[in-house]
């Protein structure tokens, strides 16, 4: 390491929190980890955990990344330079320290969380979300603020004086377009331009990976987009829509960021809902809003949580039963002008 990268490092170093350094001090010490993520891991849970991953090996430690579910086929080019694993009720790699990315609660990851529990290691979470209660962990590197989980990744290896390789730059451009819509959303900032910048410097390619995430969608998916916002409701005024997606076999898997895109696009809507029904005949919602509407407020209400303009609850009833209190909670908010 030279004179140049240490004084960066240094710099780094202290831009970080005490919680920050401690958790990096683990990063640092430790040499046997175990990365997990929630269940059906995104974009900024996966490309965090690939650009983590290459990190801790290149430092010399031992690295497993183990999922409560596969990949999607998208991220599939991740796979090329660090190993996927999705559990199957086997037992726990040997590990020191496992990593909770992009979450922070272990009853995200289901089953396996029950099992990392159990086991005696450290538990480290790095993460971007607003979390809820005393914290549970033994160490964190979290900033609400930050773009994504991926940009903290890129943060660590700052702090710890190590250059970004090709692996991990394409893991936190992964992390970043998921969570920033490809840099639309409001939650890009100068930091996140800097290090995209950055990042294709180094030889991420935006265009190819534009093409792997967004452009290997199904036939059918422009048809089932096309009946998904057949049932856009409108409500509040013209200030909230909700969409509904009723249980169906052909939907299983769809991506609602095209119809949560589109319906967001409408001049005076702020908010908007989609709600889908699963095959036990329990919701998925996925809420977003424009400008000042704070959906994880919304959200945490019914039990779930995210970040003011994107967020996501789960509903144990009818789709009209959710859908009726979710109308009703949004249009008090927008009537009496609270943000959530």
């Amino acid at each position: 390491m030279n004179m140049s990268m240490n004084q960066s490092a240094d710099q780094a170093a202290l831009e970080c929190t005490a919680e920050q350094l401690a958790a990096l001090k683990l990063l640092k010490t430790s040499k046997r980890f175990v990365l997990t993520g929630h269940v059906r891991p995104d974009g900024d849970c996966v490309g965090a955990q690939a650009a983590l991953a290459s990190c801790l090996e290149r430092m010399g430690a031992e690295v497993t990344i183990l999922n409560p579910d596969p990949i999607e086929p998208r991220f599939e080019y991740l796979a090329r330079h660090v190993p996927f694993r999705a559990w199957d009720g086997e037992e726990l790699p040997p590990h020191d320290v496992v990593v909770l990315l992009d979450f922070n609660e272990l009853s995200r990851c289901g089953r396996l969380g029950e099992a990392f529990a159990r086991a005696d290691s450290k538990k480290l979470v790095i993460d971007h979300h607003i979390s809820v209660g005393e914290p549970w962990w033994d160490e964190a590197f979290v900033d609400v603020r930050a773009s994504a989980t991926g940009l903290l990744v890129h943060r660590i290896h700052e702090a710890i004086g190590l250059d970004v390789d090709l692996p991990a730059a394409e893991g936190i451009f992964t992390s970043m377009v998921s969570d920033t819509g490809w840099f639309k959303y409001s939650n890009t900032d100068a930091e996140t331009l800097r290090i995209a910048s950055e990042l294709v410097e180094i030889g991420v390619e935006p265009a190819r990976m534009f093409q792997a995430i967004e452009q290997r969608k199904k036939p059918s998916h422009p048809l089932l987009t096309g009946a998904v916002l057949s049932r856009t409701e409108y409500f509040a005024g013209g200030r909230a829509a909700l969409i509904t997606q009723p249980w169906s076999e052909d939907a299983v898997g769809y991506d609602s960021d095209d119809v949560l895109d589109c319906v967001r696009s409408v001049a005076g809507l702020e908010v908007v809902l989609f709600v889908r029904e699963l095959a036990d005949k329990t919701c998925k919602l996925s809420a977003r809003s424009k400008e000042w509407y704070d959906v994880q407020r919304l959200t945490r209400r019914f039990g779930g949580g995210g970040h003011a303009r994107a967020a996501g609850a789960s509903f144990d009833c009818s789709l009209e039963r959710a859908c009726a209190d979710l109308r009703q909670a949004v249009s008090e908010d927008l009537s009496s002008g609270a943000e959530g």
